[in-house]
């Protein structure tokens, strides 16, 4: 079974390494509340700036839950990501979904964000539900990412 990836696209104000920036090192600042998997609201969500680098949530207690790795990182016009939550939204470090984010300069200045959620039907039994919830969900985060961005460009 295959399943076509989540693709969105979004405009910000911001130039490619700005937008790359604000995306992968103030994650914490435009992710909403109470929409993470850690028990606690997050009080830091880490972006490692490295190949195998980390990605985790951290709350107010210090406790970690981790969300995935980098598996490129290449400033500012691209990022792909491990998801390695599974469809019971928790972290397995044997699962891999893949989030790649692609910044592209645009005329006349700002930035063409693209997000691509792929390998969905890794979820399994679940997959076509969990990717149309996915698909239901990453365009409210991009709307926040994008907002943050336009106010901090």
């Amino acid at each position: 079974m295959s399943i076509a990836p989540i693709v969105h696209s979004l405009e910000v104000k911001a130039a490619p390494a700005r937008a790359f920036e604000l995306y992968t090192q103030h994650m914490e600042r435009w992710w909403p509340q109470g929409r993470t998997v850690g028990k606690n609201p997050h009080v830091a969500i880490v972006l490692e700036p490295r190949v195998g680098g980390a990605w985790f949530e951290r709350d107010a207690e210090g406790t970690e839950t981790h969300w995935g790795k980098v598996l490129a990182w290449e400033p500012p016009s691209r990022l792909v990501l491990a998801w390695q939550l599974t469809a019971q939204w928790t972290y397995d470090p044997d699962f891999v979904t893949e989030v790649e984010m692609t910044f592209a300069p645009l005329d006349g200045g700002g930035t063409r964000v693209t997000l691509e959620h792929r390998n969905l039907e890794r979820f399994g039994a679940t997959a076509q539900q969990h990717a149309e919830s996915l698909n239901g969900g990453w365009p409210r985060f991009l709307d926040a990412y994008s907002q943050y961005t336009n106010e901090n460009a």
